[in-house]
C-alpha cells in the first residue's frame, strides 16, 4: 500500500492522468462505470480532496503514477 491508496487506486487514478473517461476506465478495469465512479469518489475521500483530477495531482507530486 502507498499510503491510503492501494495499487488498484493507483492505477485507477494513472487512467484517468491519461484523460479516459469513466466509461474507458471501467472497460479497461473490467469494472462497471457505477464502480469507477464509486472508487473515484472514495479514493478522494481517502485524500481528502474534492475532485479526481485533484488526486491525480496528489498522486503526481508523490510520483505514485
Amino acid at each position: 500500500m502507498s499510503g491510503p491508496l492501494e495499487q488498484d487506486d493507483l492505477a485507477l487514478l494513472a487512467l484517468v492522468a491519461q484523460g479516459l473517461t469513466v466509461e474507458a476506465v471501467g472497460r479497461r478495469m473490467l469494472l462497471s462505470e457505477r464502480t469507477v465512479r464509486r472508487r473515484l469518489r472514495t479514493v478522494c475521500s481517502a485524500l481528502e480532496v474534492s475532485t479526481p483530477i485533484e488526486a491525480v495531482v496528489w498522486a503526481v507530486r508523490r510520483d505514485l503514477i
